[in-house]
């Protein structure tokens, strides 16, 4: 079904063979998200990372049935191309998502309704596919991702598959040739380390910058799935991931959490992963699998609720005042920490929305919360004005301490080290930084830094400050 008005919120009912269908859309396509280019680069985007786009029959699309087309609804490989050159001009780049543990049971390759013919490996045994699947009794009985019957496990390991995903002519390097700059990686600890090996080279040798970026919920750089220790940060695998320690590590903070725990999980991270992925992380406090972030900081949380409490809870005006002065807080946190900052769509604009599909609605054009808007893209512009040590800079603790929550990130140089200290108050009361002492510091964002020669340091409610020093290397070279 097509909706009528965008700002309908998406079906989450049973039909009445009280099944839940995901099969309602919007109408959104590839040429919409060209259009809206000028708008992403305003935010200070370089980058765009897309849910699955190819030919599914559901709306959220982790249902392949064709990894070779986009999903008619979207476009054409055309369309593909023209977003990806389109995007480059602004210098954007376009990430992929790779759903290759499992593909849809509605597809080419499984066939299980029968849209695609006579062929497929739910229809015959004899199919090219078969063997791609793992069957306990044919056609009926065989495994699936978490027992969804709609979505069949592959045999990743399998020659065929592997090759038609992996080889000199399939899928990861059309894709990459198409426009594309890399691939996210769908529950990559469900993927075996030989096929992310291969995945890895293929994206590689078409393109040496191409990006591999995993989707793991935990610390990637000891993570044991399903028995195996993983090896996706020793080289040769993912070159980054999506960093949920953070999020949680964000959220926690404004919500209460102590400080210094807070700063512990963070620092774990810094000291665990290489730098070269550190500073590529895709930083992130929501996405189309979390709550929205304005509703985690500002709303009742869902709990054991079901959907239908969740669609017809909206923050109180009271609640959405104070998720906006935690929201900002909690973006300010996302760009200033190493990694990359990944903003999911409309948290911009202020969207609110519990689990899916309450979080996955359409982007609120002409209802827009233009004042985060703004705040967005200062941060966008900060991020640039200071990216010499954003990008790249180290991470060291300052204070850390009940509602304070402090930092600074640096780089040396030739002649010492320029640093930016970063601080936030999460209460609605004043707070104080004691005995601080930042010489030539510099202020940039936020609460002043008034006192020069040190002493306490005190934030407003909700306040947080942004400034840059520059320290010089004394006689026996320390700065």
């Amino acid at each position: 079904t097509l909706h009528e008005n965008w700002l309908d919120q998406p079906d989450w009912k049973p039909n009445a063979q009280g099944i839940v269908t995901n099969t309602d859309f919007f109408g959104g396509d590839l040429k919409g998200i060209e259009k809206k280019l000028d708008y992403l680069a305003s935010l200070g985007v370089t980058c765009i990372y897309l849910n699955p786009i190819f030919e599914s029959h559901s709306n959220h699309r982790y249902d392949t049935a064709n990894y070779e087309k986009i999903d008619p609804l979207l476009g054409d490989e055309e369309d593909f191309r023209s977003l990806c050159a389109a995007a480059k001009e602004r210098n954007i780049h376009v990430l992929l998502d790779g759903v290759f543990s499992h593909t849809g049971s509605d597809s080419i390759y499984f066939n299980r309704e029968g849209r695609y013919g006579d062929g497929g490996a739910y229809r015959s045994q004899s199919s090219p596919y078969y063997p791609w699947y793992s069957f306990r009794s044919w056609p009926n009985d065989y495994e699936c991702w978490w027992n969804f019957i709609t979505l069949p496990n592959v045999r990743e390991e399998n020659p065929a598959y592997d090759n038609y995903i992996n080889g000199e002519d399939g899928i990861i390097r059309h894709w990459l040739e198409a426009g594309a700059s890399g691939w996210r990686l769908d529950v990559a600890d469900e993927l075996p380390d030989g096929f992310i090996d291969r995945l890895n080279r293929a994206a590689k040798a078409q393109d040496e910058n191409a990006m591999v970026l995993g989707e793991v919920w935990e610390d990637a750089s000891n993570k044991t799935a399903y028995g195996v220790r993983r090896r996706y940060l020793l080289g040769g695998q993912l070159d980054s991931v999506m960093n949920y320690p953070f999020r949680d590590a964000i959220l926690g903070f404004l919500l209460g959490e102590h400080a210094s725990l807070i700063m512990d999980r963070i620092e774990t991270i810094v000291e665990n992963y290489p730098p070269q992925v550190l500073r590529i992380l895709m930083n992130h406090i929501g996405t189309h699998d979390t709550e929205r972030a304005l509703t985690v900081l500002g709303g009742e949380p869902a709990g054991s609720r079901g959907r239908e409490w969740q669609s017809a809870h909206t923050l109180s005006p009271e609640q959405r005042e104070t998720g906006l002065e935690r929201m900002r807080l909690a973006a300010f946190l996302q760009f200033m920490l190493p990694g990359v900052p990944c903003i999911y769509y409309g948290d911009e604009a202020g969207m609110e929305g519990y689990h899916d599909p309450f979080n996955r609605a359409c982007y609120p054009w002409g209802h827009e919360d233009e004042d985060l808007i703004a705040w967005y893209r200062y941060l966008g512009l900060l991020r640039q004005e200071h990216g010499d040590i954003l990008k790249d800079g180290g991470l060291r603790s300052v204070y850390a301490h009940d509602n304070v929550l402090s930092f600074e990130r640096y780089v040396e140089t030739e002649g010492g080290e320029d640093a930016l200290f970063v601080a936030v108050n999460r209460s609605m009361e004043n707070a104080v930084i004691p005995g601080l002492h930042l010489d030539n510091a510099e202020f940039i964002f936020g609460a002043p830094y008034p006192n020069p020669a040190g002493g306490d340091f005190k934030l407003p409610p909700f306040g947080f400050t942004l400034l840059r020093i520059h320290r010089e290397k004394t006689e026996n070279g320390e700065s």
